[in-house]
């Protein structure tokens, strides 16, 4: 296959879009934050114009090259586009999750210093010190008479800004900091991971808009992703997206499925992205209503762990006859490391314990490589033995925003530690384990994760939390807040000592952005002694 050669730029994505023809349109589960009035239907054209407009609200605000620009606001696709207007201005956006803590997002900002914080109001009622953190603020919704300062900042409104001509765009050298994305933060503070041109849209984004048999989006194709807009995923999956120019993309904004269903329905997509909390919380509606998904070719989940279960259903809810599920793992900081298919084949056998969703096939061919190293020494060991998992790839990031040290140690060589334990099988394929931080001596927390959800088909979620000198804690989601005892001792009768289960709903669960369970904070909140068997170095 030829090598993928039309150059993709970030600030002027939707116009060399546009200027190809491209003919896809984009659908919203909810209109955009920052232009309601468009509905819930926008097409490539049009979305250029936006992101034209948005620059002129930030040249307006006074954002030169090579300022940061902070974003930060409810979970749209909008985030992508704001993205693209301050990239247009030669600046560095840097979209940051509405679901970050007040005090997480404080220490986030003070590292960046950024020259214009974006917000919406809600976010800015949360925490009223914020615009204290950054040189001006642009609030993008509710009225203002005028600017208003806070202290010696400037407070703007979109009514102080509009109607400014974007200026000519501005495109970064291939290699210098083009965009500054965060990490979830299961584990504390989020990682401010600063990417180039070159690491995520040359080596990812180009990656993924070639044609690929199976994985690419084809002319026909009506494309749906449901994930946090805030992640990097975002802006790799749309520039790609665009190259590909389906008929359709759709826009799911959250995991709720009320304001996901019309738009399903309505579209019935043919490939679909999400993280694996919204597919655990569809998972449900898709048993007792599957039609959405009847034509889904492709399921592809990236993110987080998945358990068989939810494959299985998605699987069996489409009347494909050879559907897949592509199941891929890597990083903010990397991108995607390796990648596996699975079938409905693959998912046939429940109730034995072997590895199944956490085998996560090879690395992706002359695009990353992997080793597993001693977790002490970080010499490599002999295949089949677990480790911790380091990699190389041209995608890296540049660095840690205001944590450059951190950044450092985690460089070994041309390696790059990744902070998960695995195990490489003699025919190179990864078998996940855990986090290094949450791992145990023997066995996985995951892997039990995977055999209680299969045994236990009540159950929406189970997090298993390892205690150093005690038994490991099961936390079990359910949709009523009940567990059978007897179907509980029944499904771990064969498994290592547990202690009791804690039942718990689903929004008793700290977790982050993109959905994942964030174990330190559910430690605190349960009373579980916050040590672990690993030692966190590697976050």
């Amino acid at each position: 296959m030829a090598p993928f050669s039309r150059r993709i730029e970030l600030g002027t994505l939707f116009e060399d879009a546009a200027d190809r023809g491209g003919a896809m349109t984009a659908h919203f589960s909810r209109p955009l934050d920052i232009a309601p009035g468009l509905g819930t239907a926008l097409d490539v054209p049009a979305a250029a114009r936006l992101v034209l407009d948005a620059a002129g609200w930030f040249a307006a605000a006074g954002v030169e090259p090579g300022d940061r620009v902070a974003i930060v606001k409810r979970n749209h696709w909008d985030l992508v586009l704001l993205c693209c207007a301050a990239a247009r201005l030669g600046a560095v956006p840097v979209p940051l999750s509405a679901h970050l803590d007040a005090d997480v997002l404080e220490i986030l900002l003070k590292r960046l210093d950024p020259a214009l914080l974006v917000i919406d109001s809600a976010r800015l009622a949360a925490g009223r010190v914020l615009p204290c953190l950054a040189s001006r603020t642009l609030v993008l919704d509710g009225r203002s008479d005028g600017a208003e300062a806070v202290g010696p900042r400037t407070v703007l409104s979109l009514t102080d800004v509009r109607g400014h001509a974007a200026p000519a765009p501005q495109r970064p050298l291939t290699d210098d900091p083009l965009v500054i994305l965060h990490t979830s933060g299961t584990t504390g503070v989020p990682k401010l991971v600063v990417h180039s041109t070159r690491t995520l849209l040359r080596r990812l984004a180009g990656f993924e808009a070639h044609r690929w048999p199976v994985l690419a989006s084809r002319p026909g194709d009506v494309v749906a992703g449901a994930f946090s807009f805030a992640h990097g995923r975002a802006l790799a999956w749309t520039a790609s997206v665009l190259q590909l120019d389906p008929e359709k993309l759709l826009v799911v904004t959250g995991s709720d499925w009320d304001e996901a269903r019309p738009l399903l329905e309505r579209h019935r997509p043919t490939t679909v992205e999400a993280q694996p909390s919204t597919y655990v919380r569809w998972r449900s509606h898709v048993r007792a209503q599957g039609d959405a998904f009847e034509r889904v070719r492709l399921y592809i989940s990236t993110f987080d762990a998945v358990h068989p279960p939810t494959v299985r259903t998605y699987l069996n809810a489409t009347r494909r006859r050879r559907p897949i599920w592509l199941q891929g793992w890597g990083q903010s900081e990397t991108g995607p490391l390796t990648f596996r298919f699975l079938t409905r084949r693959a998912l046939r056998s429940e109730h034995d314990r072997h590895p199944t969703t956490r085998d996560l096939g090879r690395p992706v061919p002359g695009r990353s490589r992997l080793c597993v190293v001693d977790r002490e020494t970080l010499r490599p060991v002999r295949r089949g033995t677990p480790g911790l998992l380091v990699c190389t790839t041209k995608a890296l990031c540049l660095d840690y925003v205001g944590e450059r040290q951190r950044y450092r140690r985690k460089r070994a060589g041309k390696w790059f530690v990744t902070g998960d334990v695995g195990v490489l099988t003699p025919r190179g394929r990864l078998l996940l384990l855990d986090r290094e931080a949450d791992a145990l001596p023997e066995g996985s927390c995951v892997e039990l994760e995977d055999v209680l959800e299969d045994r236990l088909p009540g159950v929406v979620e189970c997090i298993v939390l390892g205690v150093p000198g005690g038994r490991c804690v099961p936390v079990v989601v359910t949709e009523d807040g009940e567990l059978d005892p007897a179907q509980w001792r029944e499904a771990t009768a064969d498994l290592p000592d547990l202690a009791d289960p804690v039942v718990s709903s689903w929004d008793r669960i700290p977790r982050t952005g993109t959905g994942k369970v964030r174990r330190a904070a559910l430690r605190e909140r349960l009373g579980v002694s916050p040590e672990t068997y690993g030692t966190g170095k590697w976050t």
